[in-house]
């Protein structure tokens, strides 16, 4: 799996006084980069097919899922409770006290539930978790803010606080080549339109205040859906003292190249700036073609 991540300047790394870990889920999408620095730890959801079952991300990677379209569309499932159990206490044994969880919207998933009545198992290991009421990269942006808060050395219950602030102002906005995936996996939500496919209405699909999926907005063709969730990005980050940005995609680099680079030109003062590839788990409900366009407001 390709990762693209560019950074500018920023803070020195300090010290993780209070031995503070990040656990997140594989929906949350962190680039390997970002799990790498701040050690974060992965619970797998899991990939099913007729066959078979993979640990998304582990056993199997997004060409293979896309390649395998023609004959089956798997299933999804949450992470196996052994995974999680064990997870927990491996935090633990690598000497963390605390663990900041950072979940998938548990409107779209039972994975936050999941994760939250399976941990933490080691007695002395305090827990936090937060319900990102996002998905993909919009909980990933969540949880390497909060890598950032560990780094500069702020206690637990603050960055337990502010992870929760910035989950509510992350924001992703998605375009699909086709809703049929999404339907297949009941993860349609409040989107509606299969007429409007039909006429080639598109429409750009984000996540609720529930952490739901709803239509932000539509447009004629694909073309015009792009530049529409690209213009409801920026609209997002007005205002914002600082922000990070992302262009996710699955089978359509070229497109997600240009508008990264729109990103940039409309976004300069970007803190960080991720171009990444879907994770199985998220092609397996979004199909070929998706590209998602992220924005964190850092205040």
């Amino acid at each position: 799996m390709q990762h693209t991540v560019t950074r500018q300047q920023g803070s020195e790394d300090r010290v993780n006084v209070e031995k503070i870990a990040i656990l997140v889920d594989s929906g949350c999408d962190v680039p390997v980069e970002y799990r790498e620095k701040y050690g974060m730890y992965v619970a797998p959801l899991t990939i099913i097919y007729k066959d078979a079952e993979y640990r998304d991300g582990v056993d199997i990677d997004p060409d293979t899922v896309f390649a395998r379209f023609a004959d089956e569309i798997p299933s999804t499932s949450l992470p196996s409770p052994a995974t999680v159990v064990d997870l927990f206490q491996q935090i633990k044994a690598d000497g963390y006290e605390k663990v900041l969880v950072v979940a998938i919207s548990s409107g779209l998933s039972g994975t936050f539930e999941m994760l939250r009545g399976f941990g933490p198992t080691p007695e002395g290991l305090d827990a936090y978790y937060v319900d990102t009421k996002n998905i993909g990269i919009g909980s990933g942006l969540t949880a390497i803010r909060a890598g950032e808060l560990i780094e500069e050395g702020l206690p637990f219950d603050e960055v337990c606080h502010q992870t929760e602030m910035v989950a509510r102002n992350t924001k992703v906005f998605f375009c699909v080549a086709t809703l049929e995936y999404l339907l297949k996996g009941g993860r349609i939500g409040l989107v509606s339109g299969m007429l409007g496919m039909l006429l080639d209405v598109k429409p750009v699909i984000s996540c609720n205040e529930d952490g739901i999926y709803y239509t932000v907005a539509k447009a004629r063709g694909r073309d015009k859906s792009l530049r529409l969730a690209l213009d409801k990005a920026v609209e997002f980050a007005e205002g914002a003292k600082g922000y990070s940005i992302a262009v996710v995609q699955g089978a359509a680099e070229a497109e997600a190249a240009v508008l990264m680079t729109a990103m940039k030109e409309r976004l300069p003062g970007y803190h960080l700036a991720v171009e990444e590839q879907l994770t199985p788990v998220l092609v397996v409900h979004t199909g070929p073609g998706l590209i998602g366009i992220g924005v964190q407001r850092i205040d």
